[in-house]
């Protein structure tokens, strides 16, 4: 009998996380929160050295505190999210702030969730997989819809 896949079966953990946090604690127990899931993690201290990650290593989901020097979480996920060949990057905001202002600016800069810090290592662990398996199951629809146009051209062209 054929096994039917589930969104369980999903194989997330060669996910490629980005910590983007200007404190060397915060970077560090984020870390540890994730280390035995098995996903590569990139760190970085400021908003440059972010970017200048996402563009070298195209993470999967980047976990984003806003207030960062040389450019600020907000600016990172506009950047991000307003580049399409970046847009598919899920960014998870990780803040002090809690104010209903400073969240509804990180929903309007793009951001695809938001946790409040301190972190609850359960919470983040289960916010970072939900969030994988969206971006994994996305990866997976636009290579079938790919697939699929190629398809159509061929039978158009005459030649499938």
């Amino acid at each position: 009998m054929a096994h039917q896949m589930s969104s369980t079966d999903i194989d997330i953990s060669s996910s490629r996380v980005l910590i983007a946090d200007d404190i060397q604690q915060n970077r560090e127990l984020l870390e540890a929160y994730l280390a035995d899931e098995g996903y590569e993690i990139l760190m970085a201290n400021d908003g440059q050295q972010t970017m200048q990650l996402v563009d070298q290593h195209q993470p999967d989901l980047i976990l984003l505190d806003i207030m960062m020097p040389r450019m600020s979480g907000y600016e990172v996920c506009s950047q991000i999210k307003s580049d399409p060949a970046r847009r598919g990057i899920l960014v998870l905001m990780v803040t002090a702030l809690n104010e209903a202002g400073d969240i509804e600016k990180a929903v309007n800069a793009g951001c695809d969730d938001f946790l409040t810090k301190p972190v609850n290592r359960l919470e983040l662990r289960t916010r970072v997989r939900s969030l994988l398996r969206v971006r994994h199951l996305a990866n997976e629809r636009d290579r079938l819809l790919a697939y699929l146009e190629e398809m159509e051209h061929r039978v158009l062209r005459g030649d499938g």
